[in-house]
This record gives structure tokens, sequence and C-alpha cells, in this order.
């Protein structure tokens, strides 16, 4: 009989030691974004600026994770990024929106868009989405280039809102919207959907199988990922004040990508280490300018190589070693 209970009750131990150890982790994320960031960067707009930029990138990325959690690899983030950022933009300009409507509409837009391009390309697996969704991006670009005449099918001077009007207050901002996505994200992952992700990712005939309306969840994660996406491109659109076909690009696509592997693709903050990583180290290297494309693939290298599970799986590796040690 006590066997039993210890069995029926393992699962609901297993959840409540994730819960507390989200919460942890979450609690951390805020303590560094609220408490270290502004204290250290405080009168300092250029490296403050640095740091939106990480936390927008890490809300985009942790789009791209979702899509990961279902056994997709998306390269076209940017593109809903792009769409994310010219709904802002010629709401706030044409229409003269506020951006805090602008905003959600962007949201709503982007991943109106994934749902409807969603439909027909998510039967698509491997290699195939792969390269389906990297053409997305640049598709969308000439899409832009081509529809809007003026400046080279930029928008320019979209207005900012007087609470964002300094570098702090934008962080500050950034970093709340990387909070609650990554608050967002993980309850996601450990709710019974995120579970239905996992089994769609391991094999999907077999969830098919057990009753599973896996066409139903993936495009629920590509409109997740795409407008989240969406989100990203608005507030860059506010930040610089203008965006243009080239503000997105391939490159820009893969990097999404490249941060939810640095980080780690088992991790939910994977997205959000590899994101601030890459962008810091690219700005400490930025005084080597001749050598800083080289030293940044050979870091990117020995990390994959040494931890093919992201910078995250440090620890477990550690703790392999010094097992093996003894």
């Amino acid at each position: 009989m006590a066997r039993h209970l210890a069995a029926a009750s393992a699962p609901e131990l297993a959840r409540a030691f994730d819960s507390r150890r989200g919460a942890f982790a979450l609690l951390l994320l805020a303590l560094l974004l609220y408490g270290l960031v502004p204290a250290v960067f405080a009168g300092r707009a250029y490296w403050l600026n640095v740091m939106t930029n990480a936390a927008l990138l890490s809300f985009a990325s942790l789009g791209v994770w979702v899509t990961f959690a279902i056994g997709r690899v998306n390269i076209g983030q940017g593109a809903f990024a792009l769409i994310g950022g010219y709904t802002t933009a010629l709401l706030a300009t044409v229409l003269h929106w506020p951006f805090w409507l602008c905003l959600p509409v962007s949201a709503v837009v982007a991943g109106g868009v994934g749902f409807l391009i969603g439909w027909p390309l998510l039967r698509l697996r491997g290699i195939y989405f792969a390269m389906v969704t990297l053409s997305l991006t640049e598709a969308t670009r000439l899409f832009f280039l081509n529809t809007i005449r003026d400046n080279g099918g930029g928008v320019l001077n979209i207005p900012r809102p007087p609470e964002l009007a300094t570098p702090l207050a934008f962080y500050l901002f950034a970093a709340t919207l990387l909070l609650l996505g990554c608050a967002g994200v993980w309850r996601l992952a450990n709710s019974r959907i995120g579970w239905v992700f996992r089994s769609m990712r391991e094999n999907e005939e077999l969830a098919m199988s057990i009753g599973i309306d896996i066409t139903r969840y993936r495009i629920l994660a590509f409109v997740i990922c795409s407008a989240m996406g969406g989100v990203t491109g608005g507030c860059f659109a506010l930040l610089q004040q203008n965006i243009y076909p080239a503000t997105y690009t391939i490159a820009d696509s893969i990097n999404f990508l490249l941060y939810c592997f640095l980080g780690g693709l088992e991790f939910v903050l994977g997205p959000i280490v590899g994101a601030f990583g890459l962008v810091l180290t690219f700005e400490l290297l930025r005084s080597i300018q001749e050598f800083q494309a080289l030293l940044y693939g050979v870091l990117m290298i020995v990390v994959m190589l040494f931890l093919p599970n992201g910078l995250l799986s440090l620890g477990a590796v550690l703790r392999r070693g010094r097992g093996g040690g003894r």
C-alpha cells in the first residue's frame, strides 16, 4: 500500500520540485535584470542600449525555443520581427496610434500570418521545414521593399512615448517584457501542453496514435513563436525610431537560432543565456575589429565541441567529471 502511494505521489513531487526550481530561476533572473544591470550601467546610455538589445533578442529567441519544443528548426523568426516592426511603424506614423496599442496589434498580425502560413508549412519536417523558413525572411524583406516606395522601403520618425524616453526606462521595459515572456514560456513548458510538445518532438506518429491532434499543437507553437517575433520587431522599431527591409535579414534569423543552441535547447533560460552571452561577447571584442569575427567563430566552435548541450549544461558536465574522477 505504501509503495503504491509513493508511486502515485512521485509525479506530484517532481512537479513541485520543478515549480520551486523554476520560481528560483525566475527570481534570480529578476534580480539580475532589475538589480545588477541598472546598478552597473546606470548613467551609461550605450551599455544600457546594449542590454536592451540583448533583452529583446532573448524574447524573440524564446519564441524560437517554443518551435524547437515540437521538433522544428525555425530559421524564419526575422520575418515575423519584420512584420511586427512594420505594423508598429505604420500604425504609429500613418494612423497615429499610441505604441501601447500598436504593440499588441503587432503580435496579433504576426501571429495571424504565422497561423495562415503555418497550416501548410508545418507539414514539412527536418531540413525541408528549415529551408522554407529560411527563405521566409528574404521573401518578407522583398515584400516590404517593393510595397513601400518611399525612403528605400523604410519608415522613419516613429514616435516614442514619453514613458520610454530615456535609455534606462526603455531597458526596464525590455527587461519586464523578457521576464514576462520567460515566465510564460516556462509555464507553457511545464504544463500539459508542454508535455504534448515534448511527445511530438520525440515521435509525432506515436503522439498521433494516442489521440493527440498534432496539427493543432504544431500551429499553436508556431503562432506563439510568430507573435513573440512580432512583439520584438515592434519594440526594436520604437527603440531605433525607424525600420527598413534590411533591418532583419537571414543572418538575424540564424542568430535567433544560435542563441538557443548556445544557451541549451533543454533549458527555458537557454535562449536568454545565449543571447546575452553572444551580444556581450560581440561588444567586448569590438576593440579588435580585424580579429572580431575570427575570435567570435572560435568561441562558438569551442562551446559546441565541449558543451554540445549548451552553456547551461556546464554544471552537469562538471558533476559527471567529479563522479568519474571518484
